[in-house]
């Protein structure tokens, strides 16, 4: 009887060692990605033996156990993004774009003053499906207010063109009223807003050892097509000798009806050549500095 009760007690201890290994294992095997086990055990003494536990890049085991601050550059403006790690293969990052830029140009024999205000923010999740630093990242483009103004004075007797039809700035003339042409406008780059945002690039900003990382992507904002709005005041005129001119806000004047027609026109045309930016390009360049938020 005591030699029955001690082969049943041998075979009660062995079975909890055995559910004891395999609760372990199960553990291992479930704890968000940040470890895995070899799949060549090593043989050993007749017993397969486990191979040493490898960790995954950016693998802390923790969500939001780390973060990274980063900076780049963008067609979008100068970058800066903060990322936190929510498994072995997934980050989330919030980020931000800024850039601002004034300048002269000549559209149709118009000059122009024009200042580009780039001003965006959104939001990606990083996902690596290897354990290489190859990532693809969709996202969501929350705030757009990437835009260009443009203010233009045409002075009088200068030529300016509008859809093939040729006018003249009327100079200024205290008896008629007449005042050089002058306008404004405005391109919109945000029809779609929020927008869906898709990248593909390379480097984790969360690296498995050291701090600094280098990524790159490349993609695209799906911010739907540019919107062109142009306003022109002022006086204008059919000749250069400017004996047929015209304000251009009358609303009876023929000369005035057609500037606004070829104005109309014109607004048209510049709308469809800028058509492509409907789907505005990311190129981004980057370095980011990541550190722990607590213990593994």
């Amino acid at each position: 009887m005591e030699g029955c009760k001690s082969v049943k007690n041998a075979r009660l201890f062995s079975a909890v060692i055995l559910l004891g290994a395999s609760t372990v294992l199960f553990a291992q095997s479930t704890s968000l990605g940040s470890s895995y086990l070899d799949s060549d055990a090593v043989p050993g003494g007749g017993h397969s033996s486990v191979a040493p536990v490898t960790e995954i890049p950016n693998s802390s085991g923790h969500a939001f156990s780390k973060m990274a601050l980063g900076t780049g550059i963008s067609p979008m403006g100068i970058q800066v993004s903060l990322t936190t790690n929510l498994n072995s293969h997934l980050n989330v990052r919030p980020w931000g774009s800024f850039f601002n830029y004034s300048t002269n140009f000549t559209a149709s024999g118009i000059g122009a003053n024009a200042s580009l205000n780039m001003t965006s923010s959104g939001t990606a999740l990083d996902f690596y499906p290897f354990r290489l630093g190859f990532r693809i990242s969709p996202g969501v483009l929350f705030y757009n207010g990437n835009q260009i103004s443009a203010t233009a004075n045409v002075p009088g007797g200068t030529s300016f063109t509008l859809n093939g039809q040729t006018y003249y700035s009327a100079s200024a003339n205290q008896t008629t009223g007449a005042v050089p042409v002058n306008g404004n406008a405005l391109l919109s780059l945000h029809t779609t807003n929020p927008a869906f945002t898709v990248t593909t690039g390379w480097g984790n900003t969360l690296p498995r050892k050291g701090h600094w990382s280098f990524p790159f992507e490349l993609g695209a904002a799906f911010t739907g097509a540019p919107t062109v709005k142009v306003n022109l005041a002022g006086w204008a005129c059919y000749d250069q000798a400017q004996t047929m001119c015209t304000d251009i806000s009358s609303t009876t004047n023929p000369i005035a009806l057609e500037i606004q027609s070829n104005l109309a026109s014109q607004v048209t045309k510049w709308t469809k050549d800028l058509e492509p930016l409907k789907t505005y390009p990311i190129a981004t360049f980057g370095v980011a500095y990541s550190f722990g938020l607590r213990n593994k």
